[in-house]
């Protein structure tokens, strides 16, 4: 009989466990109120507590609970300082660490999607994985002709507890407030959600890997890994190493930090244009610095299809609002879809609530901190401030909102980073629509 059954039912339980934690916590707050501590010292104290709890109930599961958390985890820069230290570990653990399965069930698949000498295609195999993810694990091989490669093998099962995962995640979605406080949860779930059943094809994520290698091949700046072989449920590409980016992140010096944050940069704002594809899988697990300084860029199973680049519209509406054109502006948003039907709104008052979203575009360099993208999720979180109330009042196209996430994602890496650089220099060299304006 399959485990999977019990697998499930024990995640469910992990999973059920949030909001119990975070209901004893709300009872003992009020306790420490009666004992004469602030408000602000209990929030603090609950929000810290709670978030240590979800990334380490997310950080033992696979499935969609972990790709959540992977997700979510880009934003640790926008929590504030006093509340992040708990819990930073426990984040970067989600980017690349996960229970490993028994050697003998990565064989079986391997057999079923590689054959049954699926071993004479391998001079040699380690069986112990080199890394592993929200759906699968990867582990060092070689292919027979001496390459070096990685195999990256899909969990049994991963189908039924993706979605299982994520419609418990969908449930205490309000948990989650805590860790990113502004952040829009269930729009990001719904999204998630949505891009499941394209990650679980490994041929797909194959084909996508290829696009992008063949794209980067021989840049001086990027690596992409080439695909040797794939199925369904297995890719075999080469092997590639280097120091990954959350130890960038903790320890990598000044100058060092700021060429990563350009280099992710040109990669995203230039990979529509070069691939017809946006990455849309930025957090740090997926991305490395290669010995020779290039940056390597991995897992493709999560991808936008742009095949005219970034859309022209985004281009177009950062100059008009850099130039403090509000009518302009106006008229361009309602057109695109990006003011609900039939609401009137004051001109300024957009061009005033976009204003943090085009800020790292002006001057020459722009330095991505916490302490802005903290102010940015605290503005934009206040449900009393007028940004809430014109935030009901806009609609973020369908078509619009994984760029949207991606770009959010992105930038909230080159806060981790602490990283200054030519923003709008990038964004004036690969995005459409900004220099036609």
């Amino acid at each position: 009989m399959s485990d999977i059954p019990r697998r499930g039912a024990a995640r469910t339980a992990k999973l059920a466990s949030l909001p119990l934690g975070f209901a004893g916590r709300t009872a003992a707050g009020w306790g420490k109120r009666i004992a004469g501590q602030t408000s602000e010292q209990v929030s603090a104290d609950m929000s810290a507590k709670t978030a240590e709890q979800l990334f380490s109930v997310l950080g033992e599961l696979k499935g969609g609970a972990m790709k959540f958390g992977q997700a979510l985890s880009v934003f640790e820069a926008a929590v504030p300082e006093e509340l992040a230290e708990p819990y930073r570990e426990a984040l970067t653990k989600l980017q690349s660490g996960a229970p490993p399965m028994p050697a003998t069930t990565v064989h079986r698949v391997l057999a079923e999607q590689l054959g049954t000498g699926w071993r004479s295609r391998f001079a040699s195999f380690d069986d112990s994985p080199a890394a592993s993810a929200s759906i699968g694990q990867v582990h060092r091989a070689v292919w027979s002709d001496g390459r070096d490669v990685a195999v990256k093998v899909q969990y049994p099962g991963a189908d039924e507890a993706l979605r299982s995962d994520l419609k418990q995640v969908q449930r205490f979605s309000r948990l989650f407030q805590a860790v990113a406080p502004g952040l829009e949860i269930k729009p990001l779930i719904a999204e998630l959600r949505d891009r499941m059943v394209e990650e679980l094809d490994y041929r797909a994520e194959a084909d996508n890997q290829r696009t992008f290698a063949a794209a980067f091949d021989g840049d001086p700046e990027f690596l992409v890994p080439k695909v040797v072989a794939s199925a369904p449920k297995v890719v075999v590409s080469e092997w590639v190493e280097g120091v990954k980016l959350a130890a960038v992140i903790a320890s990598g010096d000044k100058a060092q930090r700021d060429e990563v944050g350009r280099k992710l940069s040109v990669f995203h704002f230039s990979s529509p244009a070069r691939s017809g594809l946006l990455h849309s899988d930025p957090h740090p697990g997926n991305f490395m610095v290669a010995p020779d300084g290039r940056l390597i860029v991995i897992d493709f199973g999560a991808v936008a299809r742009l095949p005219h680049g970034m859309p022209t519209t985004l281009g177009r509406m950062s100059v008009l609002a850099l130039e403090d054109r509000p009518t302009e502006l106006f008229s361009l948003m309602r057109e695109a879809g990006f003011v609900r039907p039939g609401i009137e709104m004051d001109p300024g008052a957009v061009l005033e609530y976009l204003a943090p979203f085009v800020e790292p575009m002006r001057g020459d360099i722009f330095h991505f901190t916490r302490r802005w993208l903290q102010g940015q999720a605290n503005r934009f979180g206040d449900a009393r401030g007028p940004e809430m109330e014109m935030a009901r009042s806009m609609n973020l196209p369908a078509e619009y909102l994984l760029i949207y996430r991606v770009t959010m994602g992105s930038i909230a890496i080159l806060c981790q980073l602490d990283a200054e650089l030519p923003f709008w220099d990038i964004v004036h060299t690969w995005q459409p629509g900004v220099r036609e304006a």
